[in-house]
């Protein structure tokens, strides 16, 4: 999957040799990716960082062994799969199907056996518990309960909002990471509202912005520091919850913070490229692409032309 070209470069730190990733949220119990990397026997495709959490792409063969208990939570999903899935804990058996509309939830600190018998592809979110207290939290709604498990579950909403996560990366930080923050804040008050022991979902919020707060919002968005574009920080600011920092935002803007950003820059570039003579991929690093190749894709996708084509139909 070309799109996913910046989960190698967020991997770089985290996968290498010897180096092991910090506990998450249940101390003594390991990371999911050094236990998923010694269970599944290969390393994964690509894995980038979520705020609180990574989001790895992994494909591994057949699969006989014990999930050992891990720190974070694990949510899957399944990218052009169907295999069927077997889940053994104690007496129990869970059976299922892996396929691109449905979820798998290992909770955080669940051991099991599991029989997979043939390829899989699969997209993994791990988040902490305290992701989804403090999301729970914030909607005046205390979390103690635990995860469900899940084995193949149909969950369309979950799938698509994991998968995404994977198929929209451009190759440029602040855009990739202001996108993966929303879509785990998503994703976790998903796992709340419809995996959790009793629903945890935020509560309504209608309206926008105020106009001061939009204002401050834009000037941060804007700004040449990449800091200033982090979820929390323009959550934090608005003295709004994640999640609903990005649903007004929406009300205000018509479109979502990370969409906003990108618009933007494709803005920015637009004007590059018709009033002065900057090369290519001067244009690509000033706006934060990792390369010319990243930046003619992104650029490609939302208006149908690469940068020099559409600098020469503009002039």
């Amino acid at each position: 999957m070309e799109s996913l070209s910046a989960f190698e470069r967020s991997s770089s730190n985290a996968m290498r040799p010897g180096r092991a990733l910090s506990s998450g949220s249940l101390a003594g119990n390991r990371h999911p990716v050094d236990e998923m990397t010694r269970v599944l026997r290969t390393a994964p495709k690509r894995l980038a960082t979520a705020s609180e959490g990574f989001i790895a792409h992994w494909t591994h063969g057949a699969l006989h062994d014990t999930v050992e208990p891990m720190a974070d939570h694990v949510v899957m999903t399944y990218v052009g799969t169907r295999q069927r899935l077997e889940r053994r804990s104690g007496g129990a058996t869970q059976r299922g199907t892996a396929s691109p509309d449905a979820v798998t939830i290992i909770p955080a600190g669940s051991s099991a056996r599991w029989d997979i018998a043939g390829r899989i592809d699969v997209v993994q979110l791990y988040l902490p518990h305290a992701t989804l207290t403090r999301i729970a939290g914030e909607a005046h709604r205390p979390f103690s309960t635990s995860v469900v498990e899940r084995t193949g579950f149909r969950d369309p909403t979950t799938s698509r909002l994991l998968a995404s996560a994977a198929d929209v990366l451009e190759g440029n930080e602040a855009l990739d990471a202001l996108f993966r923050q929303q879509i785990t804040e998503l994703l976790a008050t998903r796992v709340l509202s419809a995996h959790a022991g009793h629903g945890a979902a935020p509560p309504p919020l209608g309206g926008g912005l105020s106009p001061a707060v939009l204002r401050r919002a834009i000037e941060r968005l804007s700004s040449d520091c990449d800091a200033d574009v982090s979820l929390a920080t323009l959550a934090a600011d608005a003295q709004l919850s994640r999640f609903h920092f990005c649903r007004a935002f929406k009300e205000s803007t018509g479109l979502p913070p990370h969409a906003w950003l990108r618009q933007h820059r494709l803005t920015q570039a637009m004007t590059l490229l018709r009033e002065t003579d900057e090369a290519v991929i001067s244009i690509a690093v000033g706006l934060g692409y990792g390369s010319q190749s990243a930046f003619a894709t992104a650029f490609r996708r939302l208006t149908g032309e690469t940068p020099s084509g559409w600098r020469r139909r503009a002039r």
